[in-house]
């Protein structure tokens, strides 16, 4: 039995932990005189832009060469109006004490934040039992599950 003990695999703890040998290196101090290898120009070559300090290009630069983002046209635009509605699958309506379900009765399950947030009622899952949905846009697949379940669903 003693020797079962043993053989056991000591358990982990954060006191004994430490990463896997050779998976780690130690830091290059860089800089640090002629015997570390990388000393006096650290690196850098001599002079030249990418010798100095915060010396280095845009993410965009191509040169000097007119980059690609000022070449090619803009096109399009981000529409300040557009409103998206927060989905809500049929298998989430569970949450809903009652058959009622409205913005309100959404906000009181937890399912949205306010009830001014627009929602639509999508049809993933099924309909746990006849919810009568009132003031909620809802898709076809949905509408088809809440009335087989024998729920309604007024606009």
């Amino acid at each position: 039995m003693a020797k079962a003990k043993e053989l056991a695999t000591p358990s982990v703890t954060l006191s004994n932990l430490k990463p896997a040998p050779g998976s780690t290196q130690s830091r290059k101090r860089i800089g640090r005189g002629p015997g570390s290898g990388i000393g006096k120009t650290s690196g850098k070559g001599h002079k030249g832009h990418k010798a100095r300090s915060g010396g280095s290009t845009n993410p965009g630069f191509e040169g000097g060469q007119m980059p690609i983002y000022r070449r090619l046209p803009k096109r399009g635009f981000t529409n300040p109006f557009k409103v998206t509605a927060i989905p809500i699958n049929l298998a989430r309506l569970a949450a809903v004490s009652g058959g009622d379900v409205t913005p309100e009765t959404l906000t009181e399950a937890g399912l949205i934040k306010n009830a001014e947030q627009v929602v639509k009622i999508l049809g993933t899952g099924e309909a746990a039992r006849a919810y009568a949905v009132r003031g909620i846009p809802v898709s076809a697949a949905a509408r088809a599950k809440i009335e087989a379940a024998g729920g309604s669903v007024e606009a």
